[in-house]
């Protein structure tokens, strides 16, 4: 299992922050990883275990047809009907073979014998062939129909399996995603998804097909020769110690295999995204071979799985030439006994043969069902996870509320062993900008998480508008929120679409309305298409102080009472910072605004500025008094803003001198 271990904090894709040295609340994550038999060589623990749930996952795997219930009917009818026909097939055969043999020895026996045969019945034997032949084409007619309708049915229970996995998403607490990679979560629910319907399409009828035609067979041997039948038996025992060793084996390693994928991609996907940070460090290299270690563990236990699974086969094979060796004997000692005819044998042996082909196909699709329900028990444990805490919706605001935001006597920690929020209590006018500033871990980012019930208190209550949070629907509260990150996330797809998500109702003014308050207008204009402009999967075509903009622009449109802001601290040029100061102050503008203050400006001009250290209030009030206790906002002042003022030229306090 993963275990969250706060070096700096992470705030599970909430607000991403940066800068140990600008006083920001920085968390990110380090997984510590401590392998479970579930979880097997994930991250390069111990080898997968045999799943402790196999026939649970199982049970439930095959539970997901249970709506399929009256297209299950008709296959398994199709599928009777077709195996019945294949079945008999063969023994209408061997009698045709009787016609053909008692002709041949019957014309002999006209000559100079007392006897005199008829020779060959043509007739009789064209009508057997043509039987046979009706046959095999309706067996095959309803085997396509049966596929037909079984893949259907498989690709609608994969439908709501996916919904179900993309519900679940939505009602994750953001504490899953704290502890998980995003690729391991992301191959769970493709690439594990996609190997049940394989496992589904194939092993199930397959397995029903094949079940059958073993008890057609076996019932159609015994109607031949019980004796030779007995012969053909022996190799079934043989046939399921094999299965059974050999399934046991290829169950391990295909979780293996699974839990292996899910690493890479998780690396991969991790890869990608920090590029740019990857080569400005110089650390392709690494990157190269933490990529070759999981590439080759993946290697490895597919390597294993496919040569292990492979073995079924040829074990199979040679059991079944071991019965095909001596039913030919047996069955040829017989016929010269006079106890079985020439076509019975030839019946046998094709039943024999087919005999085997099922009990084959049997082990090979236990081996994909065991890779099958590999991939649905991990699909299980990620739909079985902890959700977030049910709604209590008891309450409702305005369609726009006042703002006001309290905290009485909050308490929250990440890990129960250790308490990062204690006792906060804070009081928030309508209207007022707080700025939050602080060292390193002390909280701030969790703070304003906390108010947008990303995560749960563990103690104490959070009211707007004197309404506790709790007694709110999550996207109630939230549609009253504005939320600008330091990482600046735009969507594929065009400028007005991406400033429209912020509310998808507004109409093309609305959208330039909202550009033009936030300067987005200003370089929207000079580009060839304008907002019709349709920007790059990562944004690469629109400046870091663009980005910044068009998310400003988005939450300005959204017009909440309530605004969460995490100021970027990337470099952009003088004249885009003045021009995302501007905006940032209209987007404030008669909001209550929550601030992770990284400017100088916005932390003289709030109407607060909390002081946070260790989960706790330190201190609180405006820029002159905190400054003029010398005391913890005075101390974070000297190092780390100081120069900014001096910078920009902006006076200090009286009483505020160099150490």
């Amino acid at each position: 299992m993963a275990r969250r271990k706060d070096k700096k904090a992470s705030t599970g894709g909430a607000i991403a922050e940066a800068g140990a040295d600008t006083g920001i609340d920085e968390r990110e994550v380090e997984y510590e990883y401590e392998p479970t038999e579930a979880d097997g060589d994930m991250f390069g623990g111990t080898p997968a275990k045999k799943a402790e749930h196999f026939w649970p996952s199982f049970n439930r795997l095959i539970g997901l047809l249970r709506t399929e219930r009256l297209a299950m009917v008709w296959v398994t009818l199709l599928v009777v009907v077709s195996v019945a026909l294949t079945v008999i097939a063969p023994k209408i055969l061997g009698n045709a073979t009787d016609v053909i043999v008692n002709g041949v020895t019957g014309a002999r026996q006209a000559n100079g014998q007392p006897a005199p045969g008829p020779g060959v019945d043509f007739t009789d034997l064209g009508r057997l062939l043509m039987i046979v032949l009706a046959m095999y084409i309706a067996a095959s007619l309803l085997q396509w129909w049966q596929g037909y309708i079984l893949n259907a049915l498989v690709m609608r229970v994969v439908y709501r399996l996916r919904a179900e996995i993309e519900d679940k998403l939505n009602r994750l607490p953001l504490s899953y995603f704290d502890t998980r990679q995003r690729g391991d979560l992301m191959s769970r629910v493709t690439n594990d998804v996609d190997n049940i319907q394989t496992a589904l399409q194939q092993a199930f009828s397959q397995l029903i097909q094949s079940v059958l035609m073993v008890i057609g067979i076996g019932v159609m041997m015994f109607i031949v020769s019980w004796q030779l039948a007995l012969i053909a038996l022996i190799s079934i025992p043989l046939s399921g110690i094999i299965a059974g060793v050999i399934g046991t084996r290829s169950q391990k390693l295909f979780k293996q295999q699974w839990n292996s994928t899910g690493a890479l991609n998780g690396h991969i996907e991790e890869s990608y995204s920090g590029l740019d940070l990857v080569r400005a460090f110089g650390r392709d290299e690494v990157m190269l071979e933490r990529f070759d270690e999981r590439n080759g563990k993946l290697w490895s236990s597919m390597v294993g799985a496919q040569f292990v699974s492979g073995m079924i086969m040829p074990a199979m094979n040679f059991v079944s030439y071991l019965s095909y060796v001596l039913i030919a004997v047996v069955g040829a000692l017989r016929v010269t006994a006079g106890q079985l005819s020439i076509g019975d044998v030839t019946a046998f042996i094709q039943y024999s043969r087919e005999f085997s082909q099922p009990i084959g196909q049997i082990a090979g699709m236990a081996n994909m069902l065991q890779s099958g329900v590999a991939s649905a028990e991990r699909t299980f444990e990620f739909l079985d996870s902890d959700e977030q805490t049910p709604e209590h919706e008891t309450e409702h605001l305005p369609e726009r509320a006042n703002g006001r935001v309290e905290l009485d006597s909050v308490d929250f920690s990440y890990d129960p062993e250790t308490e990062l929020i204690r006792d906060l209590s804070l009081s928030v006018e309508p209207g007022h900008t707080v700025a939050i500033v602080g060292p390193t871990g002390a909280g701030k980012t969790t703070l304003v998480n906390l108010i947008m019930r990303f995560y749960e208190l563990n103690g104490g209550a959070i009211r707007l508008d004197g309404i506790d949070t709790t007694d709110l629907s999550r996207s109630e509260l939230r549609g009253q929120v504005g939320m600008v990150l330091q990482d600046a996330w735009l969507f594929s797809g065009t400028i007005r679409e991406n400033i429209r998500y912020g509310r998808l109702e507004a109409s093309d003014e609305e959208v330039v309305a909202a550009a033009k308050a936030t300067m987005v207008d200003r370089f929207v204009r000079q580009l060839p298409d304008g907002y019709d402009t349709v920007i790059e999967a990562d944004g690469g075509n629109v400046s870091a102080g663009e980005r910044q903009l068009l998310t400003i622009a988005r939450a300005f449109i959204a017009n909440p009472s309530l605004l969460i802001l995490d100021e970027a601290t990337s470099s952009v040029d003088t004249r885009t910072e003045l021009l995302v100061q501007h905006a940032m102050a209209a987007l404030r503008s008669d909001r209550t605004s929550f601030v992770i203050a990284h400017r100088l400006s916005t932390i003289r001009d709030a109407h607060t500025i909390l002081v946070m250290e260790k989960g706790r209030i330190v201190e609180q009030g405006d820029h002159k008094t905190l400054l003029a206790k010398k005391g913890a906002y005075y101390d974070l002042y000297m190092t780390q803003f100081r120069g900014a003022a001096e910078e920009s030229g902006q006076e200090e306090p009286e009483g505020v001198a160099a150490r």
